[in-house]
């Protein structure tokens, strides 16, 4: 349960007060739930997809008015191509539809719309659009949204030592040299913060091969609510939640 209050610093509409002082600079989200909502409604799962494109547009321009300045989107893994085809076609349809549909809005409010993940095994139209939406945004000074597609955590951790290596080799990098800010470079998350908070509705308490590197001293928040049902008001609690924590980074304060 979650304690309400007034408070003195920052009064907010939507159910909790938040201290803007301590907005978390990078918030990751598992978009999870999508297939439950639409089985509870006796729809098809790609029907929950679309249902969350919805939250998403929400999420995001919440996210810009409290001003988190990361926004990781956890939107296709590299265990999800073992969906079954109908609903692996679909997903990619809706991300094309979804950067073709939303590209003026989410630019008109300065998003940098970026991914992350081996998006070379995606689709060549939806390469193109990640690619474009990502040059045309580049610039822009609101949140960055971070499009987790064909990810995970494992495989970018392979990623990175393989290029690492061949950079020692080539004589580019020196093995006493490396650290762990060193190796992070090698990530697709490059000059990326680590995520402060990591959100995961649906019930489900793991994080699924999600920004294993990255999630070390993360805060996580769990509720039950299915994607398409999560509200800005579920981010402002979760956020409430952060805030109320102590986070200590193996110290002692």
């Amino acid at each position: 349960m979650f304690k309400f209050f007034k408070s003195n610093k920052v009064k907010s509409s939507i159910d909790v007060s938040l201290d803007y002082n301590k907005i978390p600079k990078h918030i990751a989200i598992i978009m999870d739930g999508n297939g439950r909502w639409a089985k509870q409604r006796k729809l098809p799962r790609t029907m929950g997809h679309k249902a969350g494109i919805e939250t998403i547009r929400k999420v995001i321009k919440e996210c810009n008015k409290l001003g988190v300045q990361y926004l990781t989107l956890y939107a296709f893994s590299t265990e999800n191509w073992k969906r079954p085809q109908n609903e692996v076609n679909a997903l990619m349809q809706l991300l094309v539809e979804y950067l073709r549909k939303e590209f003026d809005e989410l630019n008109k409010n300065n998003v940098v719309i970026s991914h992350i993940g081996d998006i070379s095994k995606l689709p060549k139209v939806c390469q193109n659009e990640l690619i474009e939406a990502y040059n045309k945004t580049k610039n822009n000074t609101g949140v960055v949204l971070n499009l987790a597609l064909n990810y995970g955590g494992r495989a970018e951790i392979l990623s990175g030592i393989k290029d690492l290596c061949k950079d020692i080799i080539d004589g580019k990098k020196s093995i006493n040299s490396l650290n762990e800010k060193v190796f992070s470079d090698y990530l697709y998350t490059k000059g990326v913060p680590d995520p402060d908070l990591i959100i995961r509705p649906s019930g489900e308490q793991r994080l699924s091969n999600f920004l294993l590197w990255q999630c070390a001293y993360s805060e996580f928040w769990y509720s039950n609510i299915n994607w398409p049902d999560f509200t800005e008001s579920d981010l402002r609690r979760a956020i409430y939640d952060y805030q109320n924590r102590e986070r200590r980074y193996g110290g002692i304060k």
